[in-house]
């Protein structure tokens, strides 16, 4: 045989085999070697170059980020951002964060040159930055780090208490959904055919500038089916711009000639807000005639049996106060910060409102949408001007006297949310400030009234203190000041399931009532805890009285439109589209009516972006502490610490909602 010759031998007919000789029998083995080299090499080369494409598209993403970052700053407005009473927590911050970037250097230092304590003796310290790293270790170990682990152990039980109440609130929730509890209506508490067996109903309208709302408030309210004779609307106009007033005073004036009982009220001196608006219409001489009042704010637009769906439930209960129907927004959907709002929301009113209002007939008035026995108003002191939130001040009040309050979950009026982050920023103020405050002024009347010692105790331990002093308390104090500390003193290390296991657990019982939202469950924790320096900064300005405490700014409305809106606005501008044209076949000229349209032409203002620097601060110090974390390899707390300080720059740089004008 040949010496580079190749025998192969088939076997038939079951087995099959195949039996190489010679000398160049590896030849296959040899090719086969060859191929998966090449094989290799180009798999390499691929991954290489993905590596290189996704590093260029990386360096790419943030170099966009940077440059639209960076016309953020410079075109931003930080003119007045911040009241003074502000400023404290800000320096605070500011003074934490500069700590905590010395630190990061001086623990990057000592993690590249593997620094221990344990193995360095005193006299082989070299180097003043070594000196001052043994130092700071055997400083942090005796004093810091235990008042560290002691404030974070009464955060962590804060936080357990007030999750266990929130357990329970969801678990009362169930219940009423289980056995299908809800207020009832006695049957025929109305007869249809007699008007006179309805009720004198008064209906207010505050508003205060609402140029974007007011015009399909006062509509809603003007079409509630309720005899006409029975019913007196009060629009409460505060507005300081005459061309406003001007516009309001014509609607109102509009819908007057078509029959409907309406009334315009403007008040030369803006004392005491809404509080100070409502108790002036209160005073007027022909309330007493009225047995009940609904309250709307300009915004809000009843349902035309909002009135039939809510008085019947006051028949055959003498000592019914209140009836509080759901909000329901028209624009949920509009942005993130609009989705993530009515989350909270939600679960206000399914959880907390609804299981408060079943089990204790308790629960603080939202100040809109509900229905007041004037009675009850006059018996509890009527509206006082002490607080910015006199709705849960009356509320307090009439619960002090004995009122009791209903609400009703199926009954919906819409309402928008706010839009921007700036307008809802200074909404929380207000609405967590103005507890504190009522708080204050309140405690002795609770002390002192006839209530039950159970209602007393559910009035100042769970409505007051853990709903609206120890929540923020422990969210800002736990999440954006223990958490970071605990990244430069590891002997006071959270556990893992206070910054995570719980948090996500609680925020699913928060998402529960809308369900839709479940997406959204990591942007709404985030969002929450970002949103705690406002919250926290608020209850401490309303507890001590600070300048900021008063503040009163009405939140900025966009004027958005249901379908149904925009049905009757088509109907509307075909009826005023006819009209015109009659009008200006009867004028000398059109051009007259088109000057005075182009008058009442506001020019559109330019949206400002705005810088928020306590959240700007806050970022960077979560950063500068996830950048702590990576030092010790923690895990989870780096990412926590990374996305919660990204979570505070893109609100910080307003990036999210829309900006106003």
């Amino acid at each position: 045989m040949a010496p580079n010759s190749v025998s192969i031998t088939i076997e038939k007919p079951n087995n099959s085999v195949m039996e190489v000789n010679g000398t160049d029998s590896t030849m296959f083995l040899e090719k086969e070697k060859a191929v998966s080299t090449k094989q290799f090499t180009w798999v390499l080369l691929l991954k290489v170059h993905r590596a290189f494409a996704c590093l260029s598209w990386l360096a790419t993403a943030f170099g966009s980020m940077f440059v639209s970052l960076k016309k953020r700053i410079a075109l931003s407005d930080v003119s007045d951002e911040e009241p003074k009473s502000r400023v404290r927590l800000y320096r605070f911050i500011k003074i934490f964060l500069f700590i905590s970037i010395v630190a990061l250097v001086i623990e990057i230092i000592a993690h590249f040159k593997k620094w221990n304590l344990n193995l360095i003796q005193p006299w082989e310290v070299q180097g003043l930055v070594q000196w001052s790293y043994m130092a700071w270790l055997s400083f942090r170990v005796d004093y810091i780090a235990p008042l560290v682990v002691t404030l974070s152990r009464f955060c962590t039980l804060l936080f357990l208490i007030q999750s266990l109440d929130r357990l329970v609130l969801c678990v009362g929730c169930f219940w009423i959904k289980y056995k299908k509890l809800k207020p009832t209506i006695e049957p025929d508490s109305i007869e249809i055919e007699d008007s006179s067996s309805f009720p004198m109903v008064l209906v207010q309208i505050p508003m205060c500038n609402e140029r974007e709302v007011y015009e399909q408030s006062i509509a809603a309210a003007c079409q509630l089916d309720w005899p006409k004779d029975r019913i007196l609307i009060q629009v409460l106009d505060d507005s300081s711009d005459g061309n406003i007033q001007l516009l309001i005073k014509e609607e109102v004036s509009s819908w007057s000639q078509k029959g409907v009982n309406i009334i315009y009220r403007h008040r030369l001196i803006r004392t005491g807000y809404k509080a100070g608006n409502l108790k002036s219409a209160m005073s007027c001489d022909y309330v007493k005639d009225f047995e009940f009042v609904a309250i709307f704010d300009a915004d809000f637009q009843p349902n035309p049996d909002f009135l039939k769906q809510t008085i019947p439930h006051f028949k055959g209960r003498p000592d019914l106060g209140l009836v509080q129907a759901r909000w329901s927004f028209v624009n949920k959907d509009e942005n993130l910060l609009t989705r993530l709002q009515n989350i909270n929301l939600c679960f206000h009113f399914e959880v907390e409102q609804q299981v408060n209002g079943v089990f204790l007939n308790f629960f603080g008035f939202n100040g809109t949408a509900g229905v007041w026995r004037i009675k009850a108003l006059e018996d509890s002191g009527g509206w006082l001007e002490r607080t910015t939130v006199e709705d849960m001040d009356i509320a307090v009040r009439a619960h002090l006297n004995g009122w009791k309050f209903i609400f009703v979950n199926d009954v919906k009026v819409l309402c928008e949310l706010p839009e921007s982050y700036e307008a809802y920023k200074k909404q929380q103020h207000r609405w967590h400030s103005g507890p504190m405050q009522l708080f204050r002024l309140c405690f002795p009347a609770v002390i002192t009234s006839k209530i039950s010692i159970w209602k007393k105790a559910n009035l100042i331990c769970l409505f007051f203190l853990l709903r609206k002093l120890i929540l923020p308390f422990y969210s800002f104090t736990l999440f954006c000041v223990i958490l970071p500390l605990t990244m430069f003193i590891p002997e006071a290390e959270l556990p893992l399931w206070v910054i995570c296991y719980v948090p996500i657990f609680m925020s699913l019982l928060n998402i529960l009532p809308s369900p839709k939202s479940f997406p959204f469950l990591v942007p709404y924790l985030l969002f929450e805890n970002t949103m705690s320096v406002t919250k926290f900064n608020a209850m401490i300005s309303g507890l001590f009285q600070l300048g900021s405490a008063y503040e009163w700014v009405v939140t900025k409305k966009t004027g958005r439109s249901s379908e149904s809106d925009l049905l009757a606005l088509a109907e509307r501008e075909s009826k005023s589209i006819n009209e015109e044209k009659i009008l200006r076949r009867h004028s000398e000229s059109g051009l007259e009516l088109l000057s005075k349209l182009k008058e009442q032409e506001v020019p559109p203002k330019k949206k400002k972006n705005k810088i928020f620097k306590q959240e700007l601060a806050l970022a960077f110090l979560l950063l500068t502490a996830s950048a702590r974390s990576l030092l010790s390899a923690h895990g989870v707390h780096f990412y926590f610490l990374l996305f919660q300080g990204l979570s505070f720059l893109v609100v910080g740089l307003d990036l999210i909602g829309e900006q106003i004008s």
